[in-house]
Formats: structure tokens, C-alpha cells, sequence
């Protein structure tokens, strides 16, 4: 089991493993060790596919090579009706739903099954604002969750306020808040739910617009809102930004405007004060090998996926995955023209073969399914 557990998280490596001899698929089937191979690569969980959500009901697009291939059919959305819900984002393993019309909020695992739902604490603006959030598991218990939920006060809409849930305690936090930056008192700053929450170190970040663009802060060691200013004049409508992982570590800051990509880095000097400092520039035509005059629509920021450290791109020539630091990339999906408007959820995860049902005849089975699957017989 010792060197089992090390196999690498690759949903057809345990398949694989189990048909090797008795022993291999007694551990292998085990819920325990199943458990265990979770937990051992939580932090460093494939990148298994994208939610896609666009004119048709959200539906789960696999983005690794077979034998590895997750079926699309293995994550079914748990909500039929449109229209009820905005996904917040997807973090180790687990996706975050808002029920807008129930004033809930939905905690899924798709590859468990596993629902959780949770009324939104008072002291939110839900009615002239959008509420956003994030959720993570706690390091090192699995079946532990946190959710963070942000957004304007329901007092005070100059305010952003945010409130912590822990599912250890089932009970939601004091707010805390912060001022938001104002030039026109005529209009609000919010959230803008086109980027969803990126987690750097111990910090969660979103993307603010309206009033003011800009970047929140919520620090989980201190339970704290700040607001960061960003490095360029953004403007939602005709380029693409995101919060990154700096090369290096640290808060980063990704702006795309037509194919010219610019990575930022904040960076604090010996004084202490912090800044911008930016790290390099890529031209993504040259860098993908795109013929610019052909595309009739810029490239766009879908997402970033935290564990592996790489954003997606929609372009005409299809989706990639882009790593900035190495500028090496790969061709995800094909590219249809009205995609490029599609939310894409990156979902990284450890999937094995149980999927809930647990160890025993039926955890076996079930891997002699998926092997049998994965390999193509």
C-alpha cells in the first residue's frame, strides 16, 4: 500500500493496478486506501476537465487523453432548471452553487455525489448586488469544508462584507468588512462573476468592477477584506484578466487585451511598500502559432486552475491550457465561434473508481469497469 498510494493520481492508474494480481486488488478496492489515495494527492490533483455552462443545461467536458479520459456522462449536474443558479467556482474537488432563488448556497462533490446546502447568513445584498464565494477543504480532513462567501453589505453598499462557514461547526462567521473605493457615489463597485475566486497561498482573491476595478482580498489566517489595486485601466467589455500564481510564488495578475498577454507580479521592495512590478509580456498569436487576420474574435481568459498552475484560454483554434512561467501549453478542446461566451469551470480532482459506493466487492467491481472502460475493451 506504500507504494501503491504513489501511483500517480490518474484515473486509470488504480484500474490498471487491481488487475495485476489478488493481492494489488484487495488494497486497491479497500475504502481506506481509496481514502488514503485522496488525501495523498489533494494537492496535486489532475486537471479533469471543464463545466461548461452556456445556451444548453451545464454539462462536464473531459480534457485528458484516454486511457485517462473521465466519460462526460460520470458528473451530471445536480440542478435541471436554468436560470435558478450562478456557479461561483470549483476548488479541490468540490463546486460551489449559488440558488439565487432559494437564497442557498449548494457545496457538490461531482465525483462523490456528496450535497450539502446552506442558507446565506443575513448581512448580504442579494437584491441590487450579486453575492460571490469560494470553497476549500480543510488541509489534511477530506470530508471537511469551508465555504467563504463575499459581496456587497446589505447596510452599507459601499461596503464589502464576508463571512466564513466551516462545516466542523455548521455555523456561519461574524461579518467583517472593508470600504470599497468610490469616484461616483451613483455607482456601486462589486464582484464580477465572470472570474471567479483564485486562491494564492492562504489568500482568496476576486476581480471588482463598476465604480472601481480592482482586486479583494480575503485572508483566511486573519479573517480580513483589503482591497489591491490593479496595475492597468481594465475594461471588461474588450479584454480579459485574471489573478494568477506569480512565477515564484505570490499574488500575480494576468491582463489579456486583443493576443498581447501581460504578466504581472506584486512585489514588496525593502521599505515594505508593495507594488506592481511586470515580468513579461507574450504575443499568444506567435506563442499558439495563430494567424491573427483569420480569427474574427480575440482570445479570452476562461479560468485559472490553481493545483497545476495554468490558465484557460478560449481561442478561434480551440481551448488550451497555458503555464506562463515555462509557456508551455496544450490543446484542451475544440473551438466553436459561440463558445467563446461559454463560463468554463476548470474542475481538478483525484478520481478513482468508487465514486462513493466504498471499498469491498463493489469498489472492486466497480474498478474492473473502469479498467475495462479506460482501456477501450
Amino acid at each position: 500500500s506504500e507504494i501503491l498510494v504513489r501511483l500517480p493520481p490518474l484515473p486509470s492508474s488504480l484500474p490498471r493496478a487491481f488487475l495485476v494480481c489478488e493481492r494489488w486488488r484487495g488494497i486497491v478496492s479497500d475504502a481506506r486506501f481509496l481514502r488514503r489515495f485522496r488525501l495523498h494527492h489533494r494537492r496535486n490533483p489532475p486537471l479533469l476537465g471543464c463545466f461548461v455552462q452556456g445556451i444548453s443545461p451545464v454539462h462536464f467536458e473531459p480534457t485528458l487523453d484516454a486511457p485517462n479520459r473521465v466519460p462526460q456522462a460520470r458528473f451530471p449536474f445536480p440542478i435541471d432548471a436554468v436560470h435558478t443558479y450562478v456557479i461561483l467556482g470549483c476548488r479541490h474537488g468540490l463546486m460551489l452553487i449559488f440558488l439565487w432563488r432559494r437564497n442557498q448556497l449548494l457545496v457538490w462533490d461531482p465525483i462523490t455525489g456528496d450535497r450539502h446546502h446552506l442558507d446565506v447568513p443575513p448581512g448580504f445584498d442579494n437584491e441590487e448586488t450579486m453575492i460571490s464565494g469560494a470553497v476549500l477543504r480543510a488541509a489534511g480532513v477530506p470530508h471537511r469544508f469551508q465555504v467563504v462567501l463575499v459581496g456587497n453589505s446589505g447596510i452599507h453598499h459601499s461596503q464589502a462584507v464576508a463571512s466564513v462557514y466551516s462545516s466542523d461547526t455548521g455555523v456561519w462567521s461574524n461579518l467583517v468588512s472593508t470600504l470599497l473605493p468610490a469616484n461616483d457615489p451613483d455607482v456601486l463597485t462589486m464582484v464580477y462573476h465572470d472570474m471567479c475566486s483564485v486562491m494564492v497561498g492562504n489568500s482568496l482573491y476576486w476581480f471588482l468592477i463598476g465604480n472601481f476595478c480592482g482586486i479583494l482580498e480575503f485572508n483566511l489566517d486573519r479573517q480580513s477584506l483589503s482591497v489591491i489595486h490593479v496595475p492597468v485601466d481594465v475594461d471588461v467589455n474588450t479584454c480579459s484578466i485574471t489573478v494568477i500564481r506569480a512565477e515564484g510564488g505570490g499574488l500575480g495578475f494576468l491582463f489579456l487585451s486583443d493576443y498581447c498577454v501581460q504578466a504581472w507580479k506584486w512585489k514588496t521592495d525593502c521599505d515594505g511598500v508593495a507594488s506592481w512590478v511586470l515580468e513579461r509580456t507574450v504575443a499568444l498569436d506567435k506563442l499558439l502559432s495563430m494567424n491573427s487576420e483569420e480569427g474574427s474574435q480575440s482570445p479570452r481568459i476562461l479560468g485559472f486552475a490553481e493545483d497545476n498552475n495554468v490558465v484557460l484560454l478560449w481561442t478561434f483554434i480551440g481551448v488550451f491550457k497555458v503555464q506562463f512561467e515555462s509557456l508551455q501549453f496544450k490543446k484542451l478542446l475544440e473551438s466553436y465561434r459561440f463558445y467563446c461566451w461559454f463560463h468554463y469551470y476548470p474542475f481538478e480532482g483525484v478520481y478513482t473508481a468508487d465514486g462513493g459506493i466504498g471499498g469491498g466487492p463493489y469498489g472492486a467491481k466497480a474498478l474492473h469497469n473502469m479498467c475495462l472502460l479506460y482501456s477501450g475493451c
